[in-house]
């Protein structure tokens, strides 16, 4: 089933708005820079596991683009690594964004192969 534009865009929100809620709920358990690693090595591997399955686009609307979307956060980790590189110096920063990207990839993959393992 193809989603109407209405129903696409709905999808989305109510996703957004569960993966908004979910992101909260981490950062109230996990402070600082863990729960923004915590929460985009998440939601890539949901993300990962999302574009694997056989799924169709209006779940995929909701979970992949909305959820996910909304449960990881781009912007905290620019803002983490910004704080990392005035307060603990560029490597330590540097180091930051790297171990993020990897857990965030390496989440993906692991997810879209899980997935893929069992739908397949």
């Amino acid at each position: 089933m193809t989603a109407t534009p209405l129903l696409a865009a709905t999808l989305v929100g109510v996703g957004g708005a569960l993966g908004a809620v979910s992101r909260h709920a981490v950062g109230l358990r996990v402070e600082g820079r863990r729960s923004v690693l915590l929460v985009n090595a998440l939601g890539s591997f949901a993300l990962g596991a999302v574009s694997a399955a056989p799924i169709g686009s209006t779940a995929a609307l909701l979970f992949g683009v909305g959820f996910c979307g909304a449960f990881t956060t781009f912007s905290s980790f620019a803002v983490g690594t910004a704080r990392a590189a005035t307060e603990r110096g560029p490597r330590a920063a540097a180091t930051l964004a790297a171990a993020t990207l990897a857990a965030a990839l390496a989440a993906f993959l692991f997810g879209s192969l899980l997935a893929a393992r069992v739908f397949g």
